[in-house]
């Protein structure tokens, strides 16, 4: 039986699996989180800390099929200059209730499309935020860019306001499967937005591509893996494509049946895999690739990369605050997510509260069982000596937690005497192993496949 036979025997073509951004996931959060404990979280942060700081843009130009992300459309900036009045009262809002001395260790911009903001908006908008959080040494302020939605307005704007790092979306380059996914975005003209940021300065640039998509070949994700390539981006985020159409009512534009199958899902990922480390770059994690100088790459190899709403991060900081309309925030309390509807989160933040909707309060085994995941979805490894000093568990117990792994997982798996890890071969399992961990239900059309 060779390697994919294996790994089909273990449901890995079959399965739909949480990416495990936080733990426990999204759809296990409730209402019982709400403005008042998202105030107190707030205010218990220490005085001088660095905290990480979202900003969640919910319009786009175009409401790209593929995406399952929360966005609206629009055809003006009418609604989004609305949007920005009340995202900048929420920042006074949350100012008013921070502790002295709180700084950023981190920035994003996401969305959405960010860059759908004109240059005086992003200009208001980064020094509301900065004249009341300023940056700490070495923060980082990164912003997603839409190629179709950038000018060099905007990009003098962004480097004006200090942007560290830009994220671009690709998705894929081939121009049949680019209609079928409903975004058109030509190589010339993302070329063009990479040479525009780094004209400015801007030297760290993160790239994303999916594989999974209708229509995608081995031969076409080489192809715009090649051309990928050829931008010379720092970072690559290598995303499954998770068709969702039961969530995201666009998705339903994109024929199912011109999707590839599981098992094409993984070939199609280990192509553009091999074209990565072939040219040079560190694999982090399940999907993200690194130049070896990349402050991603050596958090992978020093063991201090972490997981968040944002995917991989080498940001430290104890509290992720998200802002905006669906935001996520979380901290060493617990998750708290915004209404979704920017009419209510509007109605919420102009009545002077924060805009909590639901979230979800750490208890039992929840940090113990996070950080095992994390660790396992950061580095393939749990350092049994670490699980043991950071939290109330007894050997045995963490021991045969391993063994029921071990026996569901065989040989895909290894205990040793520093603790638990996955070995290369079972990497591909890596989100089915970390469900192991996970003491939660889940309904598994909620997520993506596994692969």
């Amino acid at each position: 039986m060779n390697t994919e036979e294996q790994l089909a025997k273990l449901g890995l073509f079959d399965a739909r699996v949480p990416r495990y951004t936080s733990y426990p996931t999204a759809p296990h959060f409730a209402n019982d989180v709400g403005p008042n404990q998202f105030a107190g979280w707030v205010k218990s942060l220490p005085d001088d800390s660095d905290v990480s700081l979202y900003i969640h843009i919910p319009f786009c130009r175009r409401l790209c099929w593929f995406c399952a992300c929360r966005t609206q459309g629009t055809s003006s900036l009418k609604p989004v200059a609305a949007y920005l009045e009340t995202l900048k009262a929420e920042i006074d809002l949350l100012v008013s209730q921070l502790p002295s001395g709180v700084r950023l260790s981190a920035l994003h911009w996401g969305g959405g499309t960010p860059t759908l903001l004109d240059a005086g908006m992003m200009t208001d908008l980064a020094n509301t935020i900065l004249s009341n959080l300023p940056m700490a040494p070495g923060g980082e302020f990164s912003v997603e860019i839409d190629p179709n939605e950038i000018d060099d307005e905007r990009l003098d704007a962004l480097a004006a306001a200090g942007i560290t790092r830009a994220s671009i979306g690709v998705q894929d380059f081939d121009p049949e499967i680019q209609k079928v996914i409903g975004r058109e975005q030509s190589f010339e003209v993302t070329q063009a937005a990479v040479d525009g940021i780094r004209a400015r300065g801007v030297n760290s640039l993160n790239v994303d591509i999916l594989y999974g998509l209708p229509q995608q070949s081995r031969a076409r994700i080489t192809e715009s893996a090649q051309k990928l390539l050829s931008l010379s981006p720092d970072r690559v985020a290598l995303y499954g494509y998770a068709h969702v159409p039961w969530m995201a009512r666009r998705q339903t534009l994109i024929p199912s049946d011109a999707l590839p199958t599981p098992q094409e899902r993984l070939h199609l990922f280990d192509t553009a895999r091999r074209l990565l480390l072939w040219d040079g770059y560190d694999e982090i994690g399940i999907d993200h690739f690194a130049r070896s100088g990349d402050s991603m790459a050596t958090a992978a190899r020093e063991g201090t990369l972490r997981r968040n709403f944002q995917g991989y991060t080498v940001d430290p900081a104890p509290a992720l605050i998200g802002l905006g309309a669906s935001a996520i925030s979380r901290f060493p309390q617990g998750y708290a997510q915004n209404l979704s509807g920017t009419g209510d989160y509007t109605r919420e933040v102009r009545e002077g509260r924060f805009a909590t909707g639901r979230g979800h309060t750490f208890a039992g085994e929840d940090l113990m069982r996070a950080r095992l995941i994390e660790a396992l979805m950061c580095d393939f490894r749990i350092d049994r000596a670490e699980i043991l000093r950071d939290f109330d568990i007894t050997g045995d117990r963490l021991d045969g937690m391993f063994c029921d792994v071990r026996q569901r997982f065989g040989d895909f798996v290894q205990i040793t005497a520093e603790g638990f890890e996955i070995p290369p071969e079972g990497r591909p399992l890596t989100r089915m192993i970390a469900r192991s961990f996970d003491s939660y239900e889940m309904a598994q059309m909620g997520h993506s496949h596994a692969i």
